[in-house]
């Protein structure tokens, strides 16, 4: 059962636990699915897209439990990534974490195969 995990800034993660319900973020509403990333993407996709932004949450999703809305579909260097064509309910989150950042700037990621 592979695991999923998205990174998002912390007022996103508030708004998300407030309603109970994510959407997407922008670039996530504007490419019409929430982006997500397997463990052997994760460490490239923090440093691209979220290097040098502070207050990161970071969440795990179980991926076998999201049916067919969710697409593995080819992204950078042809690899599959994860794609969520539906909303996410808060219940689906195994777990999150605060994501700070390194000396270096980029996000620290933690051991990813924690539940």
């Amino acid at each position: 059962m592979p695991l999923m995990y998205k990174i998002l800034p912390r007022s996103e993660w508030d708004a998300f636990v407030a309603s109970g319900t994510f959407l997407g973020s922008t670039v996530d509403l504007q490419d019409g699915y929430i982006h997500f990333s397997y463990a052997h993407q994760v460490g490239e996709t923090s440093r691209k897209y979220f290097s040098g932004q502070p207050d990161l949450m970071i969440f795990a999703v179980e991926a076998d439990n999201l049916g067919p809305s969710l697409k593995n579909e080819p992204s950078r260097g042809g690899d599959l990534f994860p794609h969520l064509y539906a909303s996410l309910a808060l219940a689906a989150v195994l777990w999150s974490k605060k994501l700070p950042l390194a000396l270096d700037g980029t996000p620290a990621l933690p051991s990813l195969d924690e539940v």
